[in-house]
């Protein structure tokens, strides 16, 4: 009988004597809700009279039958073109609830088609989030009706840096190439509903009040400095140009993210709140103005005001603010669920403060990070997270009392695409690091890495099968 390999594992999986023959084990397998099951439990009993799938939602339903497709291809070819699918008990949830993956879509624009390719490698790994990365200093994505120049000006860049940044670089070389493109909100939609359909949650990013040059050049009365137009940035690193801190940009955004909400049903919407700069706010009289108003001492505490301004939109509609791990440093609502990239301790700092946290830590999920050898492998950010580094991630960091650890409610890999021109590019950087990750995010029991990759080989096939290509195993 071949290998069963499943990825990622389930919790506990025992084969039992005999085997099922059937012509068609997909169609004739029983699949049911059961109330006798946790809502995120399923359980596949395959005996010798046949396979029965049972769960305790439709949710968890979705990931026994992905699991129950991935046995499938343990079967053996039987009399009269009918298969032998083992006999197996298979009793399976997972450890977290939020099980992310990012694309960033902003600093090189995705084509639809390869987002619901994305969609569908997410649900290959039973993941249940997807976290598109819409707007950035780079290009801006969402078709907003409102405030159409975001997409005529602002998802189109002239051209392009070529090699890597550094901090310290002054000159650039560029490609000379227009780059861009935006999804129209039926896109989005179609996003969406594909992905609802496999048990996936789209969550959009609307980076703010930083990493918006791109809508800054796209309306300049949203910047500090009107009277000086700029571009949609052409190189990576961080942009001074944020966003002021006027009535009419709060009422900007205000509109913007009820838009956004339109397109989105899910419960979470990011608002992002990293890498701010303050700079441009110290030097505004009328953000000076602001900040005395409100009895501030610092201009960098502008951000959680206005944070807190647009985001009573989102608690109108009954939705959950989320935001990278800068917000627990801006006074941020209490509710807003952090996710903790600039390295483990900083989900400690989230989770201690009583914020529910997403662990996404550069050092172990950043998928920009080199996997091998700078040398031989594609222009990267820089860091090293080769496979067998993500394989041993811990989701959950040391130090956190019982009460704390509970408020880790899952984790995500983050695929940033400024070193990455298109599909191919992010495949190879994507994968298969994401099938490790999932191991992790679903709290598959640990094995040696030498046996996790035993199952790994056989399940780059069904990686191949999408139509996405993969970084191949050293």
């Amino acid at each position: 009988m071949p290998e069963i390999a499943i990825v990622p594992a389930p919790r506990e999986l025992v084969v039992e004597e005999g085997r099922w023959v059937t012509a068609d084990p997909g169609t004739e397998a029983v699949r049911t809700v059961v109330e006798n099951l946790a809502e995120t439990e399923y359980r596949i009993d395959v005996t010798a009279e046949g396979a029965r799938l049972s769960a305790g939602s439709a949710e968890a339903l979705l990931w026994a039958d992905q699991t129950f497709l991935q046995l499938l291809d343990a079967a053996e070819p039987a009399e009269d073109g009918a298969v032998a699918v083992p006999a197996v008990r298979i009793a399976d949830a997972p450890r977290f609830g939020w099980r992310g993956l990012m694309l960033d879509v902003a600093r090189h624009f995705l084509p639809k088609e390869f987002v619901l390719r994305i969609v569908d490698v997410a649900a290959l790994h039973r993941l249940n989030v997807l976290h598109l990365h819409l707007t950035d200093d780079q290009g801006w994505r969402v078709e907003i009706d409102a405030y159409p120049k975001l997409t005529e000006i602002g998802a189109w860049r002239d051209q392009t840096m070529v090699g890597k940044m550094s901090h310290e670089q002054t000159e650039f070389s560029f490609d000379g190439q227009r780059h861009g493109g935006f999804y129209t909100k039926d896109d989005l939609r179609e996003i969406v509903a594909y992905a609802a359909e496999r048990g996936i949650t789209i969550v959009p990013e609307i980076d703010l009040p930083g990493h918006m040059q791109a809508a800054v050049a796209a309306y300049p009365e949203l910047g500090n400095h009107p009277d000086e137009p700029i571009g949609v940035r052409q190189i990576w690193g961080i942009s001074d140009d944020v966003l002021n801190v006027n009535d009419a940009t709060v009422d900007f955004v205000r509109t913007v993210l009820r838009e956004v909400l339109e397109i989105f049903p899910g419960p979470y919407i990011h608002l992002g709140g990293d890498e701010c700069p303050a700079k441009q706010w110290r030097e505004s009289d009328e953000a000076q103005k602001r900040q005395a108003e409100l009895g501030l001492t610092e201009a960098s505490q502008l951000q959680g005001w206005f944070t807190a301004q647009v985001a009573s939109v989102l608690a109108e509609d009954g939705r959950r603010l989320v935001g990278w791990d800068e917000m627990v440093e801006t006074d941020c609502p209490k509710d807003a669920v952090i996710m903790a990239w600039r390295g483990a301790d900083r989900g400690e700092i989230a989770a201690k403060a009583g914020h529910d946290v997403v662990m996404a830590p550069c050092e172990s999920v950043y998928f920009d990070y080199y996997q091998g050898d700078p040398a031989t492998e594609p222009l990267a950010i820089g860091g090293f997270i080769p496979l067998e580094k993500v394989y041993d991630f811990e989701v959950v960091p040391a130090g956190l009392t019982e009460e704390e650890q509970a408020r880790i409610v899952g984790t995500q890999c983050q695929i940033w695409t400024e070193y990455m021109e298109g599909p191919e590019q992010v495949a190879y950087m994507l994968l298969p690091r994401l099938s490790a990750f999932a191991e992790r995010a679903w709290g598959s029991p640990r094995t040696s890495y030498p046996e996790f990759l035993d199952r790994l080989r056989p399940h780059l096939g069904r990686i191949e099968k999408l139509g996405l290509d993969y970084r191949p195993l050293d």
